[in-house]
């Protein structure tokens, strides 16, 4: 209650208050949320990290008409108060401190501040933090109110709200109501308000008073006082209740006073005994002490609540005693120090024992003493153990944290303190100066054996080594025990043993346990020159960093440590690179000195969810606001640069940068006759294009005259809505109408309000938002609409939303759709727009899509705009597609090798972006700072994935090693295995392309083929124990992609600089493919039963091979029209499984997937989107394609051959094959190759290649096999798995049966997370599967970002597909060996949907599952959903099935 009742006083009261933290939780934020509610009042709230400089904070506050701290007691707070006490008590501040049972720190501040009140009460509490505000506002001077915080259940009678204000406001001091005998008193409830007396007249023994012996108080003491008692008439005034210096209990003729400071129960009616509780600490008046003294006294006892106070004498006893010493009579009061216990259960007895202990040499004590509190050790947050595990990891027992929070139950709350854990370290290493004294010592003494002798000059030369001097360490007290030898060095090498060991030392500073270092810290710490390591964390987020005090960035730090000169200094990010992190603490242990890791880990509290603080760290790093570098000074004596830059999206915009700077003179520099050349031709090109842009200028104006402006602009993340706005911009230009185009985010509300006639084209993104290129002027024209502008007066509009009502079909989700059209057309007018012509909606659900409701708006426009009757003659262009810039590429050409020399930018051409695909590249930009970007006027964070030809995913040592250092010198660290069981690089920078590329050529692997619309990856089963039939379908594969590749020179040319012969008097052709390629992607699989990893009829064209009687391969059966990818809503669209149409031998394998692909290629939609196989096939129908695939071949198909599948999981763990080899398969989640804590995979897969005498195998579920290991080998790749823990098989079906396509932050087309999110929900679903007993059992759950279907999500048991962020479409009922489709249960879930879902049919399944039963099939049986039957009906029963159908809009 007294807690919660100064909380509200001081929100109420401040206008800046400063909260420091004791622990996690606050005894005062709940009251303030809730006092922020109803109070129009709005103090700025600082709240400080445990542990930090309240002192300081108080200071840069300072200016505020009053400053308040609300902080709980302890040592830390105390010491880092007193600093700054002598600044801090002139100025208006109030310090409301919680106590509990002991004032023996408070107490130290007494002597540094004017005033000090003490509150025992939550009432007391109350009316003081009044008094207190009302006395720093009117002195301004610094109060300390000190008050118990126990919680208790007595009322407290608070003041209305809004009495407070004016009764602060009101400075004019209160008049007494009565004056006699020079004190003021003001009789209420039967006590008095004393007004002080400048001087105290003590009575004579005969009862008369003596002026001659009068007592003057100081006169500083005394206006203080005054000041005091005015607030406190003031406070009763508002309050109607007193605010005493001291509250007498007396007794008549008294023999004893006691003097008490701290909480008393109710005073004891005890005969000769009057009791004194003092509530003003500060000023205390000798004259007020002494007038509580009758002169019968011949006793006082001062109690005060100290049971750590550390000195001899406590303050009021001082006081007491040093006033009592001016008393000038004959028999002075003996005074007697004493300690103030819990007074709950003291009687009159108590009492009296107490009295009666006097004279005494013992501490005199009342009460019990409190409970002794065992050290709370502060619990490190979840996220933190990040970077201590990365130090535990790398150190092992060579990690001494110095300041680490399990020291804190034997050197108590400050053995946190980075300061503590200096002077610590600094004693350690005075201990070792005096060991290595000792041994030493001990070498000068022959009476030991020459062995001895022998160890100890070792361990004196390895003293420094942590390896070597814990080895030498151990067997040298291990002889020095058993020595017979005598001598004084031996007691005490053994007596400081624990020291022999060199560690690496480490300080950590942490917002939650052990705040920054500050600036005085720190400079001890550099200045010490101390072997020591400091770890500094920074845990604000990036987006949060204008919002809360600017003083707690600490990444400043690395600029005054790299000044210092002899300092290692490093800025990592966990969560950015973990190798970096890595790299940063093995460098900064192996620096002879101080070294400083500054560490970023940016979240709010332990909720905060593992990917938020991945993006808040990409977002830090990738802006540049925690750039990642090390600075290493030992390197200049070495003749190396100190500084290394390591942030690589900061260094790629520098090296542009300085590109585009330096380019002309580099120019110069080299060729030096250029410089002449380009400033002689300057002036004849500078009048060429002042002539062309006056005649354009000239034109354009003619233009205008005639024609109104017209300005258009679109929002479009996908390029629907550009389209259509770039259509209607050729037609208005081509109406006369003077047109310009842009994008929404392009103009501002200032540029938009001088435009006369503006259409808009707006698609829709995620849940209704805007997109990408609109967010920007969707947030100012919320905020002018808020502010209630009427700015756009002068502007006519239209608006043409585009969207798609079924996207979100629950009714209260309908309001999604073509939600930024409707809100822009609404807003618009309420900014005193004017409407050009009603609002436009297109839906594609609509019988043409969009186009069905723009045909019906846009001659809407014209009308309005005057134009509607011109007659446009001329031919509207087709627009440009795929297949144009295929045609006109040069067999894959464009102008991709221009693009790589320019500088000026990281992307390159949109036209070669779509035919890089088929060089293995995709363009990307960083969606996770793509808003910041925008916002920082630069374009986004370009980026290229790569992804590798590896037909049948066999990988050799040599092959891997490349890929591994690929991945760290040219993309983002890291590497993925994909469901097309190669590899794929992401972050690779536009300048780092042809290296990358180059390098992996260099190891006979290339990229050719990879993507694009021709025949990509060809996959096959990974089958380790049939050793002889997976080389064959190996070759087989290999076979197939050669046999499809492209015959383009364009690869060679442009990435490995390989010229045409004579010229170009050879010019390219294309077998297979011609000059328009194929209309879409082309897969092929290679399955091998009874596992259909490669989930073979999820594939364009499929090859199951069958096996003889002998076990030899007879062929195979060939299935086509597979296909995964979907459009959201839109049901021309939809996935299919592979239908079987025969058999065929090996021989015949390569033939047949030619007949299919061409047949294909001739046949498909390639004026639609649909144009993979599975609808040429669903066109066409099955037998007539069958037909023709069957005529180019020349022979038809032989009938299809029995077979059996019965799973499509990898088989985790060690095998043998036939040939007597070993075959190892390890989980790697989602394919991601890293180091992270705990799973230094990448580092681990680096050491197995360099002693593998095998192959590597991916698998298209995303995992690894190292394969063909000979026995002999087996024992060492054992090891290196273990050490790097890539052996632990512990994982849940769930787990090892999930997978996840990339997604975010790089994929173009994703609209939700999936990689970086699906462990987060395999999490959380893993644990239900174990309550539930299914921990073992294999459920296929698949994750994608979008509907194109990487992950094969139609064919798993669960599935879920993003439709915007956080939100999925939810998918059961696959075949557990992708034999059959699933289909949408839920369209649109999120988290805690897809969790309440989940939980009770995971429950039912496990309880009414038949024997051997797969969790798709069972919720087939159960009821949830229907069995989808084939691809074109996938629609049917979509929503679920009875009592679980989705109730849609």
């Amino acid at each position: 209650m007294a807690a919660a009742a100064v909380a509200r006083i001081t929100y109420l009261t401040s206008d800046v208050i400063v909260e420091a933290r004791s622990s996690s939780h606050s005894l005062f934020a709940e009251t303030y949320a809730t006092v922020a509610k109803s109070s129009h009042h709005e103090p700025t709230i600082v709240q400080l990290p445990i542990g930090a400089d309240v002192g300081a904070a108080l200071v840069r506050n300072s200016g505020a008409s009053i400053i308040s701290l609300t902080a709980p007691s302890s040592s830390q707070l105390v010491s880092r108060l007193v600093l700054h006490l002598p600044e801090i008590s002139a100025r208006p501040t109030v310090l409301n401190i919680a106590v509990t049972d002991d004032l023996s720190d408070v107490l130290l501040l007494r002597s540094a501040a004017p005033f000090f009140l003490v509150s025992t009460t939550g009432q007391q509490a109350h009316d003081n933090a009044l008094l207190a505000a009302r006395l720093a506002r009117a002195e301004h001077k610094a109060v300390i109110h000190v008050f118990y915080a126990r919680r208790s259940d007595e009322p407290v009678i608070e003041i209305p709200t809004d009495e407070v204000l004016p009764f602060l406001m009101d400075g004019k001091r209160g008049a007494p109501s009565h004056v006699s005998n020079g004190l003021a008193t003001v009789p209420a409830n039967g006590g008095i308000i004393e007004r002080a007396a400048t001087i105290y007249t003590p009575e004579t023994s005969s009862g008369e008073t003596s002026p001659e012996h009068a007592i003057t108080d100081d006169l500083a003491l005394l206006e203080n006082f005054k000041s005091y008692e005015s607030a406190s008439l003031a406070t009763h005034q508002l309050t109607h209740r007193i605010a005493l210096p001291f509250t007498t209990h007396s007794s008549p003729d008294a023999h004893t006073v006691i003097f008490t400071v701290g909480k008393v129960d109710s005073p004891l009616d005890v005969e000769g005994v009057t009791f004194v509780q003092v509530s003003l600490i500060s000023p205390l008046l000798p004259s007020r002490i002494l007038a509580s003294i009758p002169s019968t006294a011949k006793t006082v006892i001062v109690l005060e609540h100290v049971w750590h106070w550390s000195m001899k004498w406590p303050p009021l006893y001082l006081e007491v005693a040093s006033s009592l010493q001016q008393l000038q009579r004959e028999h002075r009061p003996t005074v007697y120090s004493g300690i103030l216990g819990d007074t709950s259960d003291v009687s009159r007895i108590d009492i009296l024992k107490l009295v009666q202990q006097i004279p005494t040499d013992s501490s005199l004590v009342l009460g019990s003493p409190p409970a002794s509190p065992s050290a709370t050790i502060p619990r490190v947050p979840t996220h933190e153990l990040s970077y201590t595990k990365v130090l535990t990891h790398v150190f092992a027992d060579r990690l001494e944290i110095s300041n680490s929070p399990s020291l804190v139950e034997s050197h108590g709350d400050l053995a946190t303190t980075p300061e503590f854990a200096l002077g610590r370290i600094r004693a350690q290493v005075q201990q070792r100066e005096e060991l290595v004294e000792s041994i030493q010592e001990l070498l000068q003494d022959n009476a030991f054996d020459t062995d001895l002798h022998a160890l100890l000059s070792k361990w004196v030369l390895a003293k420094d080594d942590q390896a070597k001097s814990r080895t030498l360490g151990a067997q040298l007290v291990e002889k020095l025990s058993s020595s017979k030898g005598k001598h004084p060095a031996v007691d005490r090498i053994l007596a400081l043993q624990s020291l022999l060991p060199a560690t690496s030392k480490w300080i950590i500073g942490s917002d939650a346990w052990s705040y920054d270092i500050g600036a005085s810290g720190l400079h001890h710490v550099i200045a010490s020159g101390l072997n020591i390591n400091i770890l500094i964390l920074d845990t604000l987020p990036y987006s949060a960093r204008n919002t809360v005090d600017p003083n707690r960035r600490k990444h400043d730090v690395g600029l005054y440590a790299m000044n210092h000169g002899d300092v290692y200094v490093a800025s990592v990010a966990v969560y950015s690179s973990y190798s970096h992190v890595l790299q940063a603490i093995t460098e900064a242990d192996r620096f002879n000195g101080p070294s400083v890791v500054l560490a970023y880990l940016p979240y709010q509290s332990e909720s905060t969810p593992a990917l938020d603080i991945l993006k808040e760290t990409k977002l830090a790093v990738d802006a540049g606001y925690w750039p990642l570098y090390r600075w290493n000074p030992s390197k200049e004596a070495e003749g190396k640069e100190p500084f290394s830059l390591d942030s690589a999206a900061i260094k790629n915009e520098l090296q542009q940068f300085l590109d585009r700077q330096n380019h002309l003179s580099q120019l110069v520099r080299s060729k030096p006759q250029i410089a002449s050349e380009l400033v002689s031709s300057l002036g004849e090109n500078v009048k060429e294009a002042r002539r062309k842009h006056a005649q354009k200028l000239f034109d354009d104006m003619l233009t205008a005259l005639d024609a109104p402006p017209l300005l258009i602009l679109y929002a479009s993340d996908g390029g629907t809505a550009e389209k259509k706005a770039k259509r209607l911009a050729r037609r208005a230009t081509a109406r006369g109408l003077s047109t310009t185009i842009n994008t929404v985010d392009s103009v501002s509300l200032d540029g938009l309000s001088k435009e006369e006639h503006v259409v808009f084209v707006v698609s829709t993104a995620g849940q209704g938002e805007p997109t990408q290129n609109a967010r920007t002027f969707f947030k100012a024209l919320n905020a002018a609409v808020a502010r209630g502008e009427q700015i756009l007066t002068k502007l006519r509009y239209s608006v043409f939303g585009m969207g798609d009502s079924h996207y979100w079909p629950r009714p209260e989700d309908s309001h999604y759709y073509n939600k930024p059209g409707k809100d822009l057309d609404a807003r618009l007018e309420k900014l005193g727009a004017q409407r050009l012509a009603d609002l436009g909606l297109g839906d594609d659900q609509d019988a043409d899509g969009p186009e069905t409701g723009y045909k019906e708006w846009e001659p809407r426009i014209w009308k309005a705009l005057g134009v509607d009757s011109i007659e446009v003659t001329e031919i509207e262009p087709d627009p440009i597609t795929n297949e144009h810039i295929k045609a006109a590429s040069g067999y894959l050409r464009g102008t991709i090798a221009e693009g790589l020399q320019d500088a000026t930018t990281g992307a390159l051409a949109a036209s070669d972006t779509q035919l890089t695909k088929f060089h293995g590249i995709y363009q990307q930009d960083d969606r996770d700072i793509r808003d910041e970007r925008q916002a920082q006027g630069v374009e986004p964070a370009y980026s290229f994935m790569i992804r590798v030809r590896m037909p049948g995913g066999v990988c050799l040592p040599n092959q891997w090693l490349q890929m591994d250092q690929i991945a760290d010198e040219h993309g983002s660290g890291t590497f993925k295995i994909t469901t097309r069981q190669t590899f794929q690089f992401h972050g690779v920078i536009k300048r780092h392309l042809k290296p990358a590329i180059q390098d992996i050529n260099r190891v006979l692997l290339d990229t050719l083929a990879a993507c694009g619309d021709v025949n990509r990856n060809v996959v096959c089963s990974s089958i380790p124990s049939f050793s002889k039939l997976h080389t064959q379908v190996y070759e087989f594969s290999k076979g197939i992609s050669a046999h499809l590749v492209p015959r383009t020179t364009a690869y060679h040319e442009i990435w490995l600089d390989k010229k045409l012969v004579a010229g170009e008097a050879l010019k390219d052709v294309e077998p297979l493919y011609g000059e328009f390629y194929l209309p879409r992607k082309f897969k092929v699989a290679v399955a091998v039963p009874p596992t259909n990893d490669v989930d073979v009829f999820a594939n364009d064209l499929g090859f199951i091979a069958i096996v003889d009687g002998s076990g030899e391969l007879a062929g195979f059966n060939v299935t086509v029209g597979g296909g995964m990818g979907v459009t959201h809503g839109n049901k021309k669209t939809y996935p299919r499984l592979g239908d079987i149409i025969g058999f065929c031998t090996y021989e015949q394998g390569k033939k047949v997937a030619e007949a299919v692909m061409l047949t294909q290629r001739d046949n498909g939609n390639r004026a639609e989107y649909n144009a993979r196989l599975k609808y040429t096939i669903d066109r066409m129908g099955l037998d007539v394609f069958k037909a023709e695939v069957e005529k180019r071949l020349g022979y038809p198909l032989a009938p299809p051959r029995p077979y059996t599948f019965d799973r499509n999981v990898d088989d985790f763990g060690w095998s043998r094959g036939e040939d007597g080899r070993h075959h190892f398969t390890m989980f790697i989640e989602n394919g991601r190759i890293q180091d992270e804590p705990g799973r230094d995979f990448k580092t681990g897969l680096r050491e197995v290649a360099k002693v593998l005498r095998g192959s590597f195998r991916l698998t298209t579920n995303q995992h690894l096999l190292i394969s063909d290991i000979p026995t002999e080998d087996v024992p060492a790749i054992k090891e290196i798995l273990a050490k790097y823990k890539m052996d632990n098989l512990s994982q849940t079906g769930l787990r090892l049966s999930s997978s996840a396509c990339v997604a975010f932050p790089t994929c173009g087309l994703a609209m939700a997370e999936s990689e970086r999110y699906l462990p987060i929900l395999v999490d959380k679903l893993e644990k239900i599967c174990e309550e539930n007993g299914l921990r073992n059992d294999s459920i296929i759950m698949r994750m994608t970002g979008c509907p194109n279907g990487c992950a094969r999500p139609y064919v798993a048991e669960i599935a879920f597909i993003g439709k915007a962020p956080g939100t999925y479409s939810m998918l059961l009922g696959g075949g557990y060996y992708g034999q059959r489709l699933n289909k949408i249960y839920r369209e649109s879930v999120t988290e805690p949907e897809i969790l309440a879902i989940l939980k009770p049919m995971i429950k039912r399944y496990a309880l009414e599952r038949h024997e051997n039963e797969k969790f798709g099939d069972w919720t087939i049986r159960a009821g949830y959903i229907s069995a989808t039957t084939s691809g074109i009906e996938w629609y049917e029963g979509m929503g679920g099935e009875g009592q679980y159908r989705e109730v849609v809009a």
